[in-house]
């Protein structure tokens, strides 16, 4: 019999896996579907930056739900509706209902932040970094390896089914309905918290007051705009890094640019339960290597690997310069080990700070830090530069006042208030509520 820890840290892995796996099936696909319904370029880019706007709102929105709810209930509807959307896709006859029906299927991407939430109800939290990491490292690298290599496998070219003889519209549909049957399955099966007290202390003062309470707060705030520097890097390098081996430095061979572009992205994900391994371990064992933030455990490694992504920016700049190809495609591999720490250490310290309110915490990070994936890009392929390799430098230089804001919530006397603390609103409706009550 698998502890209920376990099983619930299974089912939401399996939920974000799958979830990633739709978000980006789009992507392996577009050929046939520019074909199918006659699309420029642009048409496809329409869809493609819809589904992404979709989802850091989405995230944002299912934090507070899922508090109140419970991570059973939204992962279900959220599963369900996706599924639904995901199948409605695959028979779509016209552009526009096509669109639609691809933007609500991308609200997969929004199971980040439901499986955040779980695993955090579950999970001691000495062992918060690590529960955290396995999710959504596993997660996160499995849906890369089944978006980009099973499903092309299996829906190749030529494919023919019973169903369907398109092969996008076949992946669409199977995908939706795998989606259908682990919302079932999660409903059915997850357990919202390990017992009946966290359940209601999470769920207490969930309200928009409450929400903006809480975004606010120095702690919400710094590890917001840390992970625009580390997941929001990590989106960026993914779509950008095979254009850059490929025209940095005049590698014309796609697959073998695709194939550098990959080191990366295997960092990326593989080793981020690592990074929330070792945010317990400095929590556990004490460590303290940066004794300015004496006391703060998991803020100084946080603080470490923040530097070192800043610093392995520089060293693109410079691997990119020497011109050979080689030497930057390890510097990306450094990078990439870098943003795995880096998240793994700041998604060990969403649920330790804000043990009540991880879901609402968690949609707020998880969905400001995508701001990177968008903003970040201009800079690496902007005009005015010499050369592409210098964007990464001017990248490095816009991270130093996150680090410095970083540096002043991580001091001990701040870090210690970093949950009441914060800016433009002073009052906590829950404590306010609760001090009505006991008047009452």
């Amino acid at each position: 019999m698998i502890p209920a820890k376990y099983k619930n840290l299974i089912l939401a892995t399996a939920m974000f896996n799958l979830g990633f796996v739709i978000w980006f099936s789009f992507a392996p696909f577009t050929g046939e579907i520019a074909n199918e319904f006659d699309l420029s370029v642009a048409d496809l880019g329409i869809v493609a930056s819809m589904a992404i706007i979709a989802v850091p709102l989405g995230r944002i929105v299912v934090g507070p739900y899922t508090d109140k709810y419970g991570a059973p209930v939204t992962a279900g509807i959220t599963m369900v509706t996706v599924g639904i959307a995901a199948i409605v896709s695959a028979y779509a006859t016209t552009y526009e209902v096509f669109t639609v029906s691809r933007v609500v299927a991308s609200l997969a991407g929004i199971t980040f932040v439901i499986g955040i939430q779980h695993v955090a109800e579950w999970f001691e939290e000495e062992n918060l970094g690590t529960a955290e990491g396995i999710f959504a490292g596993v997660g996160n690298a499995g849906a890369g390896l089944g978006a980009y290599f099973t499903l092309p496998r299996i829906f190749g070219d030529g494919y023919v089914g019973p169903l369907f003889s398109a092969n996008w519209r076949a992946a669409f549909f199977y995908t939706g309905v795998l989606a259908i049957v682990l919302g079932v399955v999660y409903f059915v099966f997850g357990d919202a918290a390990k017992s009946e007290e966290k359940r209601q202390a999470t769920k207490q003062g969930v309200s928009f007051k409450q929400w903006l309470y809480i975004a606010t707060r120095h702690g919400a705030v710094v590890l917001s705009v840390a992970y625009i520097m580390t997941f929001g890097l990590e989106l960026a390098m993914n779509g950008w890094l095979g254009t850059y081996y490929r025209e940095g430095f005049g590698q014309g061979d796609l697959v073998i640019a695709a194939t550098f572009a990959a080191t990366f992205s295997i960092a990326a994900g593989l080793l981020r339960p690592l990074g929330g391994y070792i945010s317990d371990q400095f929590a556990r064992k004490e460590l303290e290597p940066l004794p300015w933030f004496e006391g703060r455990y998991r803020e100084q490694w946080t603080f470490i690997t923040l530097v070192f992504v800043m610093f392995s920016m520089y060293a693109m700049t410079a691997a990119g310069l020497t011109g050979s190809i080689y030497i930057a495609v390890f510097a990306g591999f450094l990078v990439g080990l870098g943003c795995a720490f880096s998240e793994g250490a700041i998604f060990a310290q969403v649920p330790a700070m804000f043990p009540n309110n991880s879901g609402s915490v968690a949609g707020i990070v998880g969905g400001i830090g995508t701001v990177g994936g968008s903003v970040y890009p201009l800079i690496f392929a902007a005009p005015f530069l010499p050369n592409l390799h210098v964007g990464y430098a001017i990248v490095g230089l816009t991270m130093i006042p996150i680090i410095a804001l970083s540096a002043w919530v991580f001091q001990p006397e701040i870090a210690e208030n970093a949950t009441e603390d914060g800016w433009f609103v002073d009052e906590n409706p829950a404590q306010a509520s609760g001090a009505v009550a006991a008047d009452d």
